[in-house]
């Protein structure tokens, strides 16, 4: 049940009843007709917009329009105030039993209580983390992993089909120069100085690589020059990296579905048949660049090159897809990537970027909107960086990795369920400080401890509640006289319980996972609230002497249960049944 949306299709018949009148004009659109909270809770529970974007289009004051629907909305039994404020927004107050219903559609659904059919089936195709297989994962990783494993959860949540994609860099020379630090590994393990000369990759990780190949090939690759063992080591070193990658990724809690190779694009046709498919569409010529900004003339060497049409879908400037030598430059596997992903008839495109990403949005945007004709949509969340910190200090670099911290040094420092929590404790776009201090605390400040202990309170209440002999069972509890609970502050709860559904497809269509780690602290708050008021008023205590009261107010609780553990399900969280 989402009553936010009930109450807008109440708006919309009594706005096509006005219609059917005449007393608003024929034909007027009423996508734009919004039912959601007022800004200022003193000012109702609910608040359309109706006369206001509907006053132009009809010829009519805004005032006008929304005395007329208040009069007509007073007519349902669900609505208890229609109030007109300002020069034309009107305010909904509905009655206790409206809301109080909610609780046993809680009851009654689960945890599927507010999943959503918005997404309509839809194939989507969300690509994230996508690390170059060189090294274990770092904390920005982490956070793209969460982002985009919460996003993919709460896009199925909310009615889509969703794919989780990891795309290996494995094609570029990053991966050479992992294949020559694992080499210096594999020569220290003959008992051998390992030279790991500046740009080859230090860490203590690629030692059991280098252990590994010389299990392979004994000292068979010893004294032999680079372009006999360079391949071999290159795959066999990708193949334990990414071992590794799937090891940290579910410690985390993430499976992906599909891992796609950058290297099987090469020498397959596949980066031909997507340029190709560009060239028809008279996308790609042959043409000489301006000086990048900023860049004098004369350090600039004008030179013929393949160029992509991206400013004919909004980028600043035409991107080179094949160099003046005839190699491909990055963008070119990154098209035909993005081509296959076209090919493979998804509706809509995810791509979970670090920061460092920036340049390629536009491009990418660019050429999915041309491979697919604009059927398609591209969006790209960029994640900014989390800085680590431990008694006010930044937190000093791994040695296992080298030279940054790892995705499995925070999980074992934490545990999976905080790190994934604080991850989303931010929007993606904004810088996140981690701080062990804080996520460790015991206090409001803490929003994981702080939600995860509203469900150790729900179950508490629920121990009591058996251990006193009540049958508190969903289906006891779903029969309970929910007209008990009219206190304003057990309202008030209620309320926030009803926003849970709307939370979900603003969420889901936004690509904002971050909005239900948002929400789930507002109502971990209120049930905290709650619960402290119960402490100075004994009548809001969840457990009473008369038991069809005690079921009501426990009704409620589990209700406030069900949603913690529906939100954190979508955030990969385990929920905590008791603090310890």
């Amino acid at each position: 049940m989402n009553l936010f949306a009930d109450i807008r299709e109440l708006v919309v018949a009594e706005l096509q009843a006005l219609m059917a009148e005449g007393v608003l004009p024929q034909g007027l659109d009423l996508s734009n007709v919004a039912v959601e909270p007022p800004r200022d809770a003193g000012h109702g529970e609910m608040a359309t917009n109706a006369a206001m974007v509907l006053a132009k289009p009809a010829g009519m004051q805004p005032r006008a329009i929304a005395e007329a629907l208040a009069v007509r909305l007073m007519e349902d039994p669900r609505v208890a105030g229609a109030d007109v404020a300002g020069p034309g927004f009107l305010n909904l107050r509905l009655e206790s039993a409206a809301w109080q219903a909610l609780v046993r559609d809680i009851l009654t659904e689960g945890t599927d209580f507010g999943r959503s059919t918005i997404g309509q089936g839809r194939k989507v195709n969300v690509e994230f983390v996508s690390a170059n297989p060189t090294g274990p994962m770092h904390v920005a990783h982490a956070r793209g992993a969460v982002v985009g494993d919460a996003l993919s959860s709460l896009l199925a949540f909310a009615g889509w089909q969703v794919t989780r994609e990891y795309y290996i860099n494995d094609g570029g020379g990053q991966v050479d120069v992992l294949a020559r630090s694992a080499y210096e590994r594999y020569r220290e393990a003959h008992g051998l100085s390992p030279e790991i000369a500046e740009g080859l990759y230090p860490g203590d990780y690629l030692i059991p690589v280098g252990q590994a190949l010389k299990e392979k090939y004994g000292d068979s690759l010893l004294e032999q020059p680079e372009s006999v063992w360079l391949a071999d080591v290159r795959t066999f070193a990708t193949d334990m990296m990414m071992a590794m990658i799937r090891d940290d990724l579910a410690a985390l809690g993430v499976t992906m579905d599909v891992y796609s190779s950058e290297k099987a694009l090469y020498g397959t046709g596949q980066i031909e048949a997507a340029i190709e498919a560009l060239r028809a569409k008279g996308l790609i010529y042959e043409g000489i660049l301006e000086p990048p900004k900023g860049k004098a003339p004369e350090d600039w060497e004008p030179r013929v090159q393949t160029l992509f049409r991206s400013t004919a879908f909004g980028d600043d400037v035409d991107r080179p897809v094949k160099k003046s030598d005839g190699s491909w430059t990055y963008f070119a596997p990154d098209i035909a990537y993005h081509f296959n992903k076209v090919q493979r008839g998804f509706d809509e495109l995810i791509n979970i970027f670090g920061a460092d990403h920036s340049g390629y949005v536009k491009r990418l945007k660019a050429v999915v909107s041309a491979l697919s004709e604009n059927r398609v949509n591209l969006d790209i969340k960029l994640i900014q960086l989390v800085k680590l910190l431990k008694g006010g200090e930044i937190v000093k670099m791994s040695k296992r990795a080298g030279t940054f911290v790892t995705l499995r040094d925070l999980i074992d420092e934490v545990g999976p369920d905080v790190v994934r929590f604080v991850m989303l404790t931010r929007k993606n776009d904004v810088a996140l400080d981690f701080d062990f201090d804080k996520v460790t605390e015991q206090s409001k400040d803490n929003p994981v401890f702080y939600v995860q202990y509203a469900n150790a309170r729900v179950n508490s209440i629920l121990r009591k509640a058996r251990e006193a002999g009540l049958d508190v069972s969903d289906a006891a509890l779903s029969l309970a006289h929910l007209a008990h609970l009219g206190h304003p502050a057990e309202l008030e709860v209620i309320r926030k319980l009803g926003e849970w559904p709307r939370l979900v497809e603003i969420a889901a269509k936004g690509h904002e996972p971050h909005r239900v780690a948002f929400y789930l602290y507002e109502l971990a708050s209120d049930f905290h609230g709650l619960w402290n008021k119960g402490n100075d008023d004994d009548s809001l205590r969840f457990i009473q002497e008369d038991v069809a009261v005690s079921q009501a107010k426990i009704a409620l609780a589990r209700a406030v249960g069900v949603v913690i553990c529906a939100g954190l399900g979508i955030l990969g969280v385990t929920p905590v049944e008791e603090m310890r």
